[in-house]
């Protein structure tokens, strides 16, 4: 397996809508296989194709404290919500930031597995949460989207501050 490069916002390929996967095939068990790898190496519970510059409907979730119980989604979607709630989230591709996002409370999804079989569930908690991230990222949106403006300027402010020192470094 390879770990491959996460993408860091600003990133413009991050703003990528990823198109559709016609066929289940090595290429992408392989890939869902590095994915997994590069999202545990980088200590993440989710990531999704297009944050590794793949512009795949793919993304993989593992929420499990030993990191033992993965789950790779093909082509998801949510088919209905319910409800708002509040939760602290961070990202990959935002790295060292965190903060509170509203989504829905509940949602059913569907997707394929990687043996092609459709997946069809209802969840809530950090699962929904999860799900809905990683398929904002399949559409090309960041969980900052959400924010307010003047929350997105401090960050942006914040990263180019560290951007500055990273320069000066090299």
């Amino acid at each position: 397996m390879t770990r491959l490069t996460v993408l860091h916002f600003p990133d413009e390929r991050l703003r990528k809508n990823a198109i559709a996967v016609e066929t289940i095939d090595d290429t992408v068990k392989v890939l869902a296989a590095n994915m997994l790898e590069t999202m545990y190496a980088e200590g993440g519970i989710g990531l999704a194709a297009s944050q590794v510059n793949v512009q795949k409907r793919i993304m993989v979730i593992d929420l499990s404290e030993n990191k033992n119980n993965p789950m790779v989604m093909v082509n998801p979607e949510i088919t209905w919500s319910d409800g708002t709630e509040e939760m602290q989230e961070g990202c990959l591709s935002v790295p060292d930031y965190f903060d509170t996002v509203e989504r829905a409370e509940r949602i059913r999804f569907r997707y394929l597995d990687l043996d092609g079989k459709l997946v069809e569930s209802e969840t809530d908690g950090l699962l929904a949460v999860c799900v809905q991230h990683e398929i904002d990222h399949l559409n090309g949106k960041l969980f900052i989207d959400y924010l307010s403006p003047l929350k997105r300027r401090r960050l942006q402010k914040k990263l180019d501050k560290q951007e500055k020192i990273q320069s000066q470094i090299l």
